[in-house]
């Protein structure tokens, strides 16, 4: 199982969480439910960051062989994820957690009560993204499965076609389409749906309430709510993977260098703290 850079960093409501080259894991930012107590972890190739509108929040590893830890508020169990098995991808929503198992299957944890969690059914799926109240998988053929709450049609990605990678914020839908270009659905109250113009995407994330794309050279767009700066990425540059949290977004470097925008109200923006972490580690 190897690990690949879109999976080297989270952004939760209020933390942010980075893999480190040899399998540990580092955070930074609020950390009343033990969200960032992840200094312990060991052989980890993936990452997620539950990220919430209200602030509570997780922190969920997948470990390199196929088991699950996790750190956090798990007041609606969504920590309780020591069970699995063969798991091959994570994440992370508000009060849940979301696996991705080998067969192509996927199991979930967590809150139910908007049918969230329900997606036992689910087959050939590739990817999982989690929202707050929505959870949606990539099937193989480049369509869509989501289930959850709909109130603002943020389900309404049936009729997808050719999607390669997809996020899912607190009430919209993303997908990036194989041509580079992205399709959303779901509240555009923010302006964080209005992706269509956007071309020579290579990943996409979803925050609360904007959206982030990484362009084919390096640099990186959004739209959406910027009251705290979190769309104010136009000057990065070199970026291999992206994360977008409630009010900020993360970027992660090719030369492993972690840069933030956005609110840092509880030090998730303080990068420099994972760095030190990553050096102490190398």
């Amino acid at each position: 199982m190897n690990t690949d850079s879109s999976s080297a960093i989270a952004a939760g409501y209020r933390h942010s969480v980075l893999l480190l080259p040899d399998g540990t894991v580092s955070a930074c930012g609020e950390n009343t439910y033990g969200q960032c107590e992840v200094s312990g972890w060991r052989n980890i190739v993936a990452v997620a960051a539950g990220n919430a509108h209200t602030g509570n929040s997780h922190t969920v590893g997948l470990q390199s062989d196929g088991t699950v830890i996790a750190a956090g508020w798990n007041k609606h169990d969504q920590c309780n994820v020591s069970g699995w098995r063969d798991i091959v991808a994570i994440a992370a929503g508000w009060r849940r957690t979301v696996g991705l198992k080998t067969d192509g299957t996927v199991v979930a944890a967590g809150r139910n009560n908007e049918g969230q969690c329900e997606v036992s059914g689910w087959q050939d799926i590739v990817a999982v993204t989690a929202g707050d109240w929505h959870t949606v998988g990539l099937r193989a053929d480049g369509t869509v499965a989501a289930a959850g709450n709909n109130r603002y049609g943020q389900l309404k990605a049936g009729g997808w076609q050719k999607i390669t990678m997809a996020a899912a914020g607190y009430l919209h839908t993303v997908g990036l389409r194989a041509d580079g270009t992205v399709a959303a659905a779901g509240l555009n109250k923010r302006g964080q749906c209005e992706v269509g113009g956007w071309c020579s995407i290579t990943a996409v994330a979803a925050g609360s309430h904007h959206t982030v794309g990484l362009q084919s050279d390096g640099t990186v767009i959004a739209s959406g709510w910027n009251e705290y700066g979190q769309c104010e990425v136009s000057g990065w540059s070199d970026i291999v993977a992206i994360a977008a949290g409630c009010t900020h977004t993360l970027g992660l470097r090719s030369d492993g260098i972690v840069v933030a925008a956005g609110s840092n109200a509880y030090g998730q923006c303080d990068t420099s703290a994972l760095l030190s972490s990553q050096s102490s580690s190398s």
